[in-house]
């Protein structure tokens, strides 16, 4: 969970007007900044920020710990989304199988060249960090949502489950195609910035390459499978021993899994913050809003 929620939580069981200005930014600021994650449009974020925390004003005071506090802001904020030009745009239906998430032998074979790039010491800079949102964004909607819930806003795999009213394996399965959908499209935005994208006949070459192209081995398919679990130390010791030893003699899926690593980081790292004018603006009224109530 973000601190910035447990930090607000506290700010309001403190009940003064410093505290409670202090706490409506943290809470603005997060929900402003989930909905850009999600929806893109900044107008539309703010306009989201605004109408979840004025719908939440008599609420605050009933939400006494920082969990029922993000489960409560998230839900309304998710349904806020949902009805967003953007987000309603997409496709719900959208499904990535393993198959077209798992990298082709040319995409291995420049993964296994390029060993220079490491989460730690990879900045984001200006120009990366949009290319990076345009890449959350370019993740479907479904998916994408346990993304930013799960891996930026820092949220439990049941606290997601609980916000989007999903089982924990629905969770984990979305949040893993989710991470692969992520990694295969930061590159494909860093190249897009340099050189425009390939024209429709060339992109129908590609599939047809990749299609021609021989599956990979059974055993590199489990791994890609179980990534994420392996990642977030969820597989089970058995299964951890076999994904060790397939990685000793598989260079190819250790550069694939450096990568995707890299890729989760940076999406961990991305935040988008409001106009300053504009959370100014809404701190005050919010604030004036909620001590009226109080009063």
């Amino acid at each position: 969970m973000r601190p910035e929620l447990i930090q607000a939580s506290d700010l309001l069981r403190r009940n003064s007007p410093e505290a409670v200005a202090e706490a409506i930014r943290l809470l603005q600021n997060t929900v402003f900044s989930f909905s850009m994650k999600m929806c893109g449009h900044r107008q539309d974020a703010e306009d989201t920020a605004q109408e979840v925390l004025f719908r939440s004003m008599k609420h605050l005071t009933k939400l006494q710990n920082p969990s029922a506090l993000a489960a409560w802001l998230y839900t309304v904020a998710k349904n806020r989304c949902h009805r967003m030009r953007s987000v309603a745009g997409a496709s719900p239906s959208a499904r990535l199988s393993l198959d077209e998430l798992m990298p082709d032998q040319d995409e291995l074979r420049e993964l296994l060249l390029d060993r220079s790039i490491s989460p730690e010491g990879k900045l984001l800079h200006a120009e990366e960090r949009r290319l990076l949102h345009q890449a959350i964004l370019d993740v479907p909607t479904p998916l994408r949502m346990v993304l930013v819930l799960h891996d930026m806003e820092e949220l439990s795999t049941d606290q997601v489950a609980q916000i989007l009213d999903l089982q924990e394996g629905t969770v984990r399965v979305r949040l893993h195609r989710a991470r692969l959908a992520l990694r295969k499209q930061i590159p494909l935005r860093l190249k897009a910035a340099a050189l425009k994208r390939s024209s429709r006949t060339k992109k129908a070459a590609l599939r047809k390459k990749r299609a021609a192209e021989p599956r990979k081995p059974k055993e590199c398919r489990e791994l890609f499978a179980n990534l994420s679990e392996y990642l977030d130390g969820r597989v089970k010791p058995e299964m951890c021993d076999s994904i060790q030893a397939h990685m000793e003699r598989c260079p190819g899926c250790v550069a694939f899994l450096r990568d995707l690593r890299a890729a989760i980081d940076r999406c961990r790292s991305l935040e988008v913050e409001c106009d300053p004018n504009v959370a100014a603006r809404l701190q005050t009224m919010l604030t004036e809003e909620y001590l009226r109530m109080m009063e």
